[in-house]
């Protein structure tokens, strides 16, 4: 039996702009995504721990090491820039999996 289950988890990022203006999607530093196994155009779900709200979008790929975490198009209206969020991917698997998992500090360094 196939079953969703945790894949990838962003833990505690910062939100450090809002585009209102682009299509869609949330742009995440390649270090980041690489360290969680997120890839690009995967989906993801984006839970604000800061307003609690919470929104599905893809993720798209940013310059690695720049800490930038944009949140784009209307979703920008939801989750703000200097909101703490939760960034996950789900698999559907007939196994248990492992998820990978990072927490930020502030800056969207890793430091766990």
């Amino acid at each position: 039996m196939l079953v969703e289950q945790l894949k990838s988890k962003i833990h505690r990022a910062m939100i450090t702009r809002g585009d209102v203006q682009y299509e869609g999607s949330i742009e995440i530093p390649a270090d980041l995504m690489a360290a969680v196994d997120l890839w690009p155009g995967e989906k993801v779900l984006v839970a604000s721990v800061t307003s609690g709200n919470r929104l599905e979008t893809y993720a798209l790929q940013g310059p690695a090491g720049t800490g930038n975490i944009i949140m784009n198009g209307g979703a920008a209206h939801l989750i703000k820039t200097g909101e703490r969020v939760v960034i996950m991917s789900f698999a559907l698997s007939d196994k248990p999996i492992i998820p990978k998992k990072i927490v930020c500090n502030e800056h969207n360094e890793i430091i766990s």
